[in-house]
């Protein structure tokens, strides 16, 4: 398995990007990498535009903030890197589920 490591950022220096309860957005589609049991390796976990919230928060070799997703829709905890989540404005949701209605 090839870890692709941004060496020169080191995320923990800082606070995290995303708080507990925190409403994001995946960025991107999330395949498993071998690390969700019970699931294919390959296999989409989560897709661009799901919604879910920060269940928890941890650490990747000392570099880096794993966000523990909790994507209510799909019934999945997912761990995130930051740049793949963006968070979920609440003005910008109501403005969508006006604009739809």
């Amino acid at each position: 398995m090839n870890i692709s490591r941004d060496s020169d950022v080191i995320e923990v220096d800082d606070e995290p990007k995303f708080q507990y309860g925190r409403k994001v957005r995946s960025r991107w589609v999330i395949r498993n990498d071998g690390t969700f049991p019970g699931k294919e390796i390959g296999e989409v976990l989560v897709k661009k535009g799901d919604v879910g919230y920060v269940a928890s928060i941890g650490t990747f070799l000392q570099q880096f903030y794993i966000y523990g997703v909790d994507f209510y829709e799909r019934g999945y905890l997912v761990g995130m890197k930051g740049r793949e989540l963006e968070a979920v404005d609440e003005r910008e949701e109501k403005k969508m589920v006006i604009g739809n209605a």
